[in-house]
């Protein structure tokens, strides 16, 4: 999961301006005449259909949610489809009401996203009974009780394992620690385990404050509650914090830098163009970061879908792998690093072929023209 937009990518800043306005239109995709015929692709593409695709996200107003719309975006635009785009910023009524309002507009899939409830279930079920494409991220696990649908989501057991194993192995396993985690999240449900695990197996790590909301200015209610948490623990009583997404991670870093309490060393999981920023900066108390490309998330939910338009088989689940992200790697780059040139850090990073079939290819290179 995953605070205010400081881009250095061109792709995150047009996510940012769809994220402000709560929506994103659909962008032009090249027409194909009907006498044109796309060679070696399915026959639901062959003749230039060009499917209209609505991404609906419930939370928002972080870079997390801007690089994964723009990943959905692009990929789906790249293969000839129209994309809609749209964030609820954590409001629930606008996050189903916009899955319903899309039922009314004639669109082939969809890609949801961080629909935790169990109404989110009954609307996808209403999505597939009318014949829709589905694939949901990061969502209610009932989801994989309605056929046709397939639930993605970040390994978020290796998530936090990552994370934790680093807090655990720089404390030597005697820390009082604070934890930034907010219940009824799916992923956030799956890390608390990796938690709650790690804390009985090392009695020495005590957990003695805890905060976490999800809301459109999560960062900014997070710096206020970590200031206030270090009022509360002098140097000395508080080592460090455990931060269960990137939104709560960067407030807690203002807040720590604010304070002058750096010693406070914080480990995280999600990243972004500002996180990377953050962890860049010289004195940061930001020391780790597991995470997931989530432009790369967004993409390979949307060659999901594109394979269920096809009518080829897809998996009921499917996790992308996540990274382990260090300060002093980071801080080793003779150039600043960015959610593009991170992949000169950690091998591998934003580049998949999962689900990428060579007929995806043929179209990309088709609408290129």
């Amino acid at each position: 999961m995953k605070k205010n937009l400081l881009k250095s990518t061109f792709v995150s800043a047009i996510a940012a301006t769809l994220l402000l306005t709560g929506c994103g239109a659909g962008g032009e995709s090249k027409q194909t005449s009907g006498n044109t015929t796309i060679e070696g692709v399915p026959e639901r593409f062959a003749k230039g259909d060009q499917p209209k695709i609505k991404v609906i996200r419930k939370i928002g107003g972080d870079d997390h949610t801007a690089q994964f719309l723009a990943g959905a975006k692009q990929e789906g635009e790249a293969l000839g489809f129209t994309v809609d785009v749209f964030t609820a910023n954590g409001d629930t009524a606008k996050f189903h009401d916009a899955i319903n309002q899309a039922l009314s507009q004639d669109y082939d899939g969809y890609v949801i996203s961080h629909g935790d409830d169990d109404a989110t279930v009954n609307d996808v079920k209403k999505i597939v009974e009318a014949g829709k494409s589905i694939v949901a991220f990061d969502s209610n696990p009932n989801l994989t009780t309605v056929e046709g649908v397939t639930l993605t989501s970040q390994d978020d057991e290796a998530l936090a394992t990552l994370a934790l194993d680093k807090l655990v192995q720089e404390t030597k396993g005697e820390a009082n620690i604070a934890y930034l985690w907010v219940d009824g999240f799916p992923p956030m449900v799956r890390r608390n385990k990796v938690y709650q695990d790690v804390l009985e197996k090392n009695p020495g790590i005590k957990e003695v404050e805890r905060f976490g909301i999800a809301s459109a200015d999560t960062s900014v209610q997070t710096q206020n509650a970590v200031a206030a948490m270090l009022n509360k623990y002098p140097k000395g009583e508080l080592d460090a914090i455990f931060a269960t997404w990137d939104a709560f991670a960067i407030g807690a870093a203002r807040a720590l830098k604010e304070a002058g309490r750096e010693e406070v060393k914080l480990y995280g999981i999600d990243v972004s163009n500002a996180d990377l920023q953050e962890i860049q900066r010289k004195g940061s108390a930001w020391k780790y970061t597991a995470a997931v490309d989530p432009k790369l998330i967004g993409a390979v939910n949307m060659r999901l879908l594109a394979k269920k338009l096809a009518g080829e088989e897809t998996p009921q689940t499917y996790d992308l792998e996540a990274s382990l992200i260090s300060q002093e790697d980071l801080q080793k780059s003779k150039d600043p690093v960015n959610m593009v040139n991170l992949a000169d850090i950690i091998s591998g990073w934003g580049q998949s072929t999962a689900f990428e079939e060579d007929w995806m290819k043929k179209l990309k290179e088709h609408y290129k023209k």
